[in-house]
């Protein structure tokens, strides 16, 4: 995809999340997302156990409603949060009260140093990333040998999957491409040693990637 389309997308992405981040806890567009946050907090708690004070990474954190549960199995932990959405990331901001870092910014351009984080995670946002391979790199080269991606996100069976394919580039919000589970695992098996993916129900998967020590 080209760096203007990617943009464009970028901006829709944005303007819907900005309009949605009042309601998002509660109303039907975040529902999806809820139902992932136990699936994603399980796997982040073990990825992290262990670990007395874990580095911890939250890319495309919305409202910052899955960092404060992720706090409540891992208090220790030093957390950073990134949303592209301004109101989200002030919604996030309003509810940890100081207990992470949140920044605005893209998932495909991080900010930080390599090796600086135990665990990431990055729930219901990853199809809306225009260059997936770069945001698996950046997350890879952000996180410490042995660190752990987890990614929640939407699936679909192959005819509905081509079919919402078809639609999405026509989304108002932005959203890319829902992913099969083999270019999932093509996608993250680029960069990380070790990658695993389950199906949540009939409409979502949850994938684990590991960075080699």
């Amino acid at each position: 995809m080209d760096e203007k389309n990617a943009e464009q997308l970028k901006a829709r992405t944005r303007a819907a999340f900005d309009a949605q981040a009042a309601t998002n806890d509660a109303g039907m567009e975040g529902e999806h997302a809820r139902r992932l946050y136990p699936h994603v907090l399980g796997e982040v708690r073990a990825a992290v156990a262990g670990l007395a004070a874990p580095r911890l990474l939250d890319l495309g954190c919305g409202t910052g409603a899955l960092a404060e549960r992720v706090l409540g199995v891992a208090p220790g932990a030093h957390l950073t949060c990134v949303d592209l959405s301004p109101r989200m990331a002030e919604a996030a901001r309003a509810r940890l009260a100081g207990r992470a870092e949140v920044l605005l910014g893209d998932a495909e351009r991080l900010p930080f140093h390599d090796a600086g984080f135990d665990a990431a995670w990055c729930n219901d946002s990853f199809h809306h990333y225009p260059d997936p391979e770069r945001a698996a790199f950046q997350a890879w080269r952000v996180l410490a040998p042995g660190g752990a991606l987890v990614i929640g996100d939407a699936w679909q069976p192959a005819p509905a999957r081509a079919v919402m394919n078809a639609w999405l580039p026509r989304s108002r919000e932005g959203d890319v491409r829902i992913y099969s589970e083999a270019e999932l695992r093509d996608i993250l098996g680029a960069w990380f040693a070790e990658v695993s993916w389950r199906r949540v129900g009939m409409t979502a998967c949850v994938a684990v990637a590991r960075k080699g020590r």
